[in-house]
């Protein structure tokens, strides 16, 4: 779930903070004022879920100190500033110093909603990719962010952390539904701009002019993209529309960004179960220049056992959700997940483990029934065959797994229902990189 936003707002008018709050409140925001900017100082801390608004004229500590110690605790916390009528050159050294935007008395309401939702969202993101970052950072993180333990995925985790540290402009490609989102978020939680902005945005669905006006401005609604973005991370997806004319002023601002650049860019595509790749829809010059650092995301028929462990998790969260018990695989089932194709990848194994949780919420179907139902182009369809074996061990360990979950680490329980001697259940866990540890 989504950390709830708040919005601080900092004036010693009392009447004006009180207006601020209602009107923010009527609009669906949160809001917390103080009087002055040392009563605000000792509630706002580093990762404070929500944004700032201030005014710059205030007794004692003014709105441009207060400003410069606030981005001390956390240089990426949104502070909007109120300024006087006419204060230009105020809002231009708020700006510099590192203002997320100012507003101008008399400020127009309307406005100042949408530059606390645009706040909101960039806070959101930010705090989003610090914990990705902390997440990573730990090992046991990225199991719960990047499930999976198939070679494709460590190496994808490696990929991440390794091209997280570098500077450089990244390609992320592979089929829908593999985590390409995810993994631009992970790119930017594990380097050096974390914490700074993080901008996503789809180039799809968009015409010529829409998409200049997005990237490059004029935008009367807001600042370009590539001006957001600026000293944190911009996240195309669906590189792959963007048209020619567009490709050559982004390859020039790439060109324009000095070495190392000051903006990262990761362009993310989805061209590669279209039969086409993104170096047929790119202009040369800027796939080469992206491709020099490219992750591609494995599709879900290559992670083998992966397919087990995150059905469990899937169906564990949507019965959780659900308030019904996670349906209980037989061998064959399992056999015919790890079968199937999936063409929508991880975001289809997620639709099927939710409706599996519906149908066992009413005592109906079967999770072959699904598989075999037709629906996301999954009749009749299976992956070539594997050993025995294979199927066996997978399903052995989703067992384990899934029963030490249950029994939240408790090894006399998990050998009562399995019906296992411990040094068997040792050796087992030990064979599957299972660790006791791990469901305490």
């Amino acid at each position: 779930m989504a950390q709830a936003m708040k919005i601080a707002i900092v004036d010693d008018e009392q009447d004006m903070r009180q207006s601020i709050s209602q009107w923010l409140s009527l609009s669906g925001f949160e809001t917390e004022t103080y009087p002055s900017a040392e009563d605000a100082l000792k509630a706002l801390s580093p990762d404070w879920p929500g944004v700032v608004i201030s005014d710059v004229k205030m007794p004692g500590m003014d709105g441009m100190a207060f400003l410069k110690r606030l981005l001390s605790v956390d240089s990426a916390l949104p502070v909007i500033m109120i300024t006087g009528h006419g204060d230009v050159p105020m809002a231009v050294e708020a700006m510099r110093v590192g203002a997320f935007d100012f507003l101008e008395k008399p400020f127009n309401p309307e406005r100042m909603t949408e530059l606390a939702k645009r706040a909101t969202s960039t806070r959101r993101l930010t705090l989003d990719s610090r914990a990705l970052r902390r997440d990573l950072g730990d090992g046991t993180g990225i199991m719960r962010k990047l499930i999976g333990s198939s070679p494709v995925m460590e190496r994808l985790r490696e990929d991440i952390l390794d091209l997280g540290q570098g500077d450089g402009h990244v390609l992320i490609d592979g089929e829908t539904g593999t985590g390409k989102t995810l993994t631009a978020h992970a790119l930017h939680a594990v380097g050096a701009k974390a914490g700074r902005k993080f901008v996503l945005f789809s180039c799809a669905g968009k015409d010529e002019e829409a998409l200049g006006a997005a990237l490059f401005g004029p935008n009367e609604a807001d600042l370009p993209l590539l001006e957001q973005a600026r000293g944190g991370t911009l996240v195309l997806e669906d590189i792959d529309a963007l048209p020619t004319a567009l490709q050559g002023k982004l390859l020039a601002w790439m060109n324009d960004q000095g070495t190392p650049p000051e903006t990262r860019l990761v362009a993310v595509s989805n061209l590669s179960e279209q039969g086409r790749t993104c170096e047929d829809a790119l202009r040369p010059e800027l796939y080469y220049r992206l491709a020099t650092m490219k992750i591609t995301l494995p599709p879900l028929r290559a992670r083998g056992e992966d397919i087990l462990t995150l059905f469990s998790r899937f169906s564990e969260q949507y019965a959780e959700e659900y308030g019904c018990d996670a349906p209980e695989i037989s061998a064959q089932e399992a056999a015919q997940l790890l079968q199937a194709p999936w063409p929508g990848n991880v975001r289809q194994l997620s639709n099927v483990a939710e409706r599996a949780v519906m149908q066992n919420r009413r005592g109906t179907g079967t999770i072959s029934s699904l598989l075999m139902a037709g629906d996301d182009g999954m009749a009749g369809m299976t992956t070539e065959g594997k050993p025995l074996k294979e199927y066996v061990e997978a399903f052995e360990k989703m067992l384990i797994d899934n029963t030490m979950r249950r029994h939240k680490g408790s090894i006399v329980a998990v050998m009562d229902e399995l019906c296992l001697p411990r040094r068997t259940l040792n050796e087992k866990m030990a064979k599957y990189g299972l660790s006791r540890s791990d469901y305490l």
